[in-house]
């Protein structure tokens, strides 16, 4: 193999016999390359996912968000965000500490994930606040999912220093269709959410 400087630029040539090292060069630089590719995506999946609830965090559903709109444009599909928010999560980190924190939030992603199905699409967005990006539901639909997964947390029921807590969940609905704008259709339902909240502490 040869290397050649011409400018700043360094350019490399291949033996020209296509021999037993040439052959076995060119496999190496194969194998190298795959490596380095895997390599490459284990590092992006790593910053993109949740370390504690192993979902996507905000940066990777920003992606797969930007992807959706991207194809509901191209082919007229439709999808909604919801985005939730744990109730009394931090007065439970208070009283028990995070590690009970922690539990909570773990028992939300399971009831998320019994209630979406494997195309739909969950997300932390920080905190105690969650998002999922559904796929090919009407309005309706999905304003009842809402109420499904908010009745299915609020049921959720935790046991620190033998004293029973509960969690509960508000939930806030935006639509995604052809002219949707990812970002915007996000501030919408997290808009929606804290209306929902208000509305859900003042039943209490």
């Amino acid at each position: 193999m040869k290397l050649a400087l011409r400018g700043s630029k360094a350019l490399v040539s291949l033996p020209k016999s296509r021999g037993p090292a040439a052959a076995l060069t060119i496999r190496r630089l194969e194998v190298q390359l795959t490596e380095a590719q895997a390599k490459i995506a284990e590092l992006r999946a790593s910053a993109e996912t949740d370390f504690l609830l192993d979902i996507l965090n905000r940066r990777g559903f920003a992606r797969e968000l930007t992807r959706a709109v991207a194809f509901i444009a191209r082919y007229g599909a439709t999808g909604a965000l919801i985005v939730l928010d744990v109730d009394r999560l931090k007065p439970i980190n208070d009283a028990f500490g995070h590690a009970a924190g922690d539990i909570v939030l773990k028992a939300v992603v399971g009831v998320l994930r019994r209630h979406v199905r494997a195309s739909d699409v969950i997300g932390r967005l920080g905190g105690d606040e969650f998002v999922l990006l559904l796929w090919n539901v009407s309005e309706a639909d999905a304003r009842a999912k809402a109420q499904v997964l908010e009745a299915a947390i609020d049921q959720l029921t935790f046991v620190f220093r033998d004293i029973n807590v509960s969690a509960g969940a508000s939930a806030g609905v935006a639509l995604l269709g052809p002219e949707a704008d990812g970002e915007a259709a996000l501030v919408q339902a997290d808009k929606a959410m804290y209306v929902r909240k208000t509305a859900r502490r003042a039943k209490v």
